[in-house]
């Protein structure tokens, strides 16, 4: 394939994955993005993948999202392994599956849920029930749940070290910040002050920026880090709680990140009392050890999401869009590239290779 000018919008997951896959390529790739640089900045204004927890979890979503979600899913997770393994810095990356807990009061719903899991994960690893004897020897610092579940073979990866590493080593990409794009067009940017830029190709994936070409919301995420050497926790875990899918997540450096799976608002603001207390006390229920855990950051961000909430890909001559990421974006990110590069003509041998070295 001859090498290609590739024009990218958006320096998110999608863009930086993107740019580091076309440049590996031999393609000459610019990207454009409205952040003042490469770094987190974790005002809620940032691109949404830095705020994510990284759970790779394809059985569970199945609770809520569809059979292609989890399709895309399984195939990310080895595609994950490919990309993980040919990056210098390479991020946390991990299958040993994840735990879904549930308290007395609450089994009621944990049995709903696994009921949809099973109907719905025909020929894909199942739930595994757990006893209090086996919960302890996988993760002996879980404390106070009554029922446990492993869901086999889901994973996670540090967001915020792979978007660093994916940027880091895309060798040779022209990064453009404080470059918002207003406008897209088959091989045509226009930026917001007016600024054309052509390219051979075009891809577009601003996410909610993408309006109102696209009819994309914002689902607000909110997060809590804490910081709590000696946590032991190895698994991302999800709890079923009244209000919310609460998951707790163990980062490198003793951080373990916790979270609530979506609010339907496109609310920025600073995440509330009521939810920071509702999130931590779920957490401290189950993982002890965050007692004396002390809050490193509130975080906030908006995921973007189409009517459906499902992924979508619109490849056309000199343009592909890909936007919808739901709350699923670090799950189905690398095999919608792959489907989309494919869909566009721009996948090849090379192209593809990282996923099965």
């Amino acid at each position: 394939m001859k090498q290609l000018s590739i024009g990218i919008a958006g320096a998110g997951l999608l863009g930086r994955l993107l740019a580091w896959q076309l440049a590996r390529a031999g393609h000459r790739v610019s990207v454009f993005d409205p952040a003042r640089g490469a770094q987190p900045s974790f005002d809620g204004r940032q691109a949404a993948g830095f705020t994510a927890a990284g759970m790779l979890s394809p059985l569970a979503e199945l609770d809520t999202g569809s059979a292609e979600v989890a399709a895309l899913g399984w195939r990310s997770i080895a595609l994950w392994r490919g990309i993980v393994s040919q990056l210098r810095a390479p991020p946390q990356f991990s299958t040993e599956g994840s735990l879904l807990l549930a308290h007395r009061s609450d089994v009621g719903s944990a049995q709903r849920v696994l009921a949809r899991l099973a109907l719905a994960a025909a020929g894909t690893p199942q739930a595994q029930a757990l006893t209090a004897a086996e919960l302890a020897a996988l993760e002996p610092a879980l404390h106070g749940a009554a029922h446990a579940w492993l869901l086999p073979q889901e994973g996670q990866i540090d967001p915020v070290a792979a978007l660093r590493a994916l940027q880091a080593e895309a060798t040779g990409v022209r990064w453009h910040w404080n470059s918002p794009v207003q406008s897209v067009a088959p091989g045509l940017l226009v930026l917001q002050d007016g600024t054309q830029h052509r390219f051979g190709f075009v891809v577009d994936v601003r996410g909610t920026g993408s309006r109102p070409e696209l009819p994309v919301r914002g689902v607000r995420g909110e997060t809590v880090w804490l910081h709590a050497p000696g946590h032991g926790l190895t698994r991302p875990v999800r709890l079923l709680h009244p209000r919310h899918r609460v998951y707790l997540v163990p980062r490198p450096g003793d951080i373990v990140l916790v979270g609530a799976s979506e609010i339907e608002s496109e609310d920025r603001s600073p995440v509330s009392l009521r939810s920071a207390v509702e999130l931590m006390a779920a957490a401290h229920s189950v993982l002890p050890a965050l007692a004396e855990a002390r809050i490193r950051r509130l975080d906030v961000n908006l995921r973007p999401a189409l009517p459906d909430n499902e992924p979508f890909i619109d490849a056309a001559t000199g343009l592909v869009r890909i936007n919808g990421l739901f709350r699923h974006g670090w799950l189905i990110a690398p095999a919608l590239v792959e489907d989309a590069l494919a869909q566009c003509g721009l996948l090849t041998r090379r192209t593809a290779e990282f996923a099965h070295e």
